[in-house]
């Protein structure tokens, strides 16, 4: 027994033997480790790289969507607005710097139509929070009209900031806008058509500003339609008269007021109207001045109803 617990002694005292990694071996686990990390940290490069490559790629393809979008899609986006009457046809360029043919009709499958001479121009450009569109056409616009338009929440502002002649400045406010022969309004379609109208068609306009909110147009300052030497092939007299129509903005509704009224003519035209969330409504009255009814019997019978020497207008 004593001599079991001296040997047991004796093993504590010796010291223990401890496992050594032989040095090479220990070295190459190093290098295996070191390596394996460098695999996956050039792996992560690797997919971050792609990552930022597609995204470049889609980032580059929107960017050349949005600054070479062919003028065709304004052309279209136009045609829809105004369900087919106003059509830019062999539409050239950009959406942002192109021109194209003005071309009136009667809307889907209507066969009339009516061009104007030369081409429509437009340049598109950022303008603050919104777009500023620059219009120029030799042959009826007045130097180059430039309309703004700001978009919103749940809202949009466009407004007609005036003419800008040759040399880049603002004309007067209120000066004319555009002049257009009226006989491009026999592109519409019945009763256009059939009354062949000449002379001109003369638009002025002073603080003009509509805003679309919350699904409805509101309107701001006033537009003046005149109706310049008018005639028509319906009558044998060479001229029918001048006359004007003036669209006011009412700030108290948000709509518009309509008035019509004769300068001069054997044709005496006169009426009064409003536009609003219900859309547009007028009434008037066509007759013919003393001495004048039998050259305008036809054409009294095609613009209105009869009601004995007159001819009533109604509109909405």
């Amino acid at each position: 027994m004593n001599l079991r617990l001296a040997l047991n002694r004796l093993r504590r005292r010796l010291p223990r033997r401890r496992h050594v990694l032989p040095a090479g071996r220990f070295a190459g686990t190093s290098r295996w480790l070191e390596s394996t990390q460098e695999v996956a940290r050039w792996e992560r490069v690797r997919r971050a790289g792609m990552r930022w490559g597609i995204w470049g790629a889609v980032l580059g393809t929107l960017i050349g969507i949005v600054l070479f979008a062919p003028a065709a899609w304004l052309a279209s986006a136009v045609g829809r607005a105004t369900d087919g009457r106003l059509l830019l046809a062999d539409a050239q360029g950009t959406v942002w710097s192109g021109s194209a043919v003005a071309v009136l009709t009667g809307g889907a499958g209507s066969r009339d139509a009516r061009t104007l001479p030369g081409r429509l121009s437009w340049t598109l450009r950022p303008h603050g929070m919104g777009l500023a569109l620059t219009l120029e056409q030799p042959c009826c616009l007045n130097g180059r009209p430039v309309v703004t338009v700001k978009p919103g929440l749940g809202r949009m502002l466009v407004t007609v900031d005036g003419t800008a002649g040759t040399t880049g400045m603002t004309a007067p406010t209120g000066d004319w806008l555009g002049q257009w022969p009226a006989a491009w309004l026999a592109g519409l379609g019945t009763p256009w058509n059939t009354l062949d109208l000449g002379g001109a068609l003369r638009l002025s306009t002073q603080g003009l500003a509509l805003e679309w909110v919350q699904g409805r147009w509101r309107m701001a300052g006033q537009a003046e339609l005149a109706l310049r030497e008018v005639s028509s092939r319906v009558t044998t007299l060479e001229r029918l008269g001048s006359y004007r129509l003036m669209i006011a903005g009412d700030a108290a509704t948000g709509g518009a007021t309509m008035s019509l009224f004769t300068e001069s003519g054997a044709l005496q035209l006169s009426g009064s109207g409003q536009w609003d969330a219900a859309g547009a409504r007028f009434r008037g009255e066509a007759r013919a001045a003393e001495g004048q009814q039998g050259a305008l019997d036809n054409l009294l019978n095609i613009i209105g109803r009869r009601a004995g020497d007159r001819s009533i207008i109604s509109i909405g």
